[in-house]
C-alpha cells in the first residue's frame, strides 16, 4: 500500500462529486504501479509515508471498478479552477476494515495544481491491502470537500484483462 502522490509538483454506486467552485477537472482511473523515487511522511496511514513518483502513470482504464491486484493503483486526477492551485488539501480514503488493527480510513496532506491534472492514487503493495468493497477518496480543504470519488475495489476473478494488464498472473489462479 502507499497513497501515491506527484514529485514534481467507475460502478453503480454514484462515483464522483466535485465542488463546482474549486475544481476544474477530476478524472478516475486504474493505472499500473509506477517506479518509485522516494516517500513522504503521512503519519495518518497504515504505513505512515507515501510514495514520491517522478512521472504520473497514464490511466490503463478510466472506471471506478478496480482489481484487487498486487502493482494495481487507482485514484484520481485533479485541477484547481485557481491557476495557483489549492495547498494544504487533506485526502481522506476510506475502505473496508484492513490490517492487524482493522484500520477503515487514511489521510495525508497534498495539493492541487492549477496549471496540470495532480494525481492521487492509491497502489496495492502488500496483501493485506487487497480488501473488496467501497473505497472513497475525499479532498477537503479548510473543512469544505472539494471531490469525492466511490471505487468498487473486486476479486481479481471479477476483471480478469484489467488484473492481468500490468503483467501480474499469479493472483487469477
Amino acid at each position: 500500500m502507499r497513497l501515491m502522490l506527484a514529485f514534481l509538483i467507475c460502478t453503480s454506486l454514484p462515483p464522483i462529486a466535485a465542488a463546482q467552485d474549486a475544481i476544474a477537472s477530476l478524472r478516475v482511473g486504474v493505472v499500473c504501479g509506477p517506479p518509485v523515487i522516494g516517500s513522504s511522511p503521512a503519519p495518518d496511514t497504515i504505513a505512515g509515508s507515501t510514495h514520491l513518483i517522478a512521472e504520473t502513470p497514464p490511466f490503463i482504464a478510466e472506471i471506478t471498478q478496480v482489481p484487487a491486484v498486487i502493482g494495481i493503483g487507482f485514484g484520481v486526477m485533479a485541477q484547481a479552477l485557481d491557476p495557483e492551485g489549492l495547498s494544504d488539501v487533506t485526502m481522506i480514503v476510506t475502505h473496508p476494515p484492513m490490517g492487524v488493527a482493522g484500520v477503515t480510513q487514511q489521510s495525508y496532506q497534498s495539493w492541487i495544481s492549477g496549471t496540470e491534472p495532480s494525481p492521487t492514487f492509491y497502489q496495492f503493495d502488500e496483501d493485506y491491502e487487497r480488501v473488496t468493497g467501497t473505497w472513497t477518496f475525499t479532498a477537503v480543504l479548510d473543512d469544505a470537500e472539494l471531490f469525492s470519488v466511490a471505487f468498487d475495489v473486486v476479486p481479481p476473478q471479477a476483471l480478469p484483462g484489467l488484473a492481468e494488464a500490468c503483467g501480474y498472473r499469479d493472483l487469477l489462479s
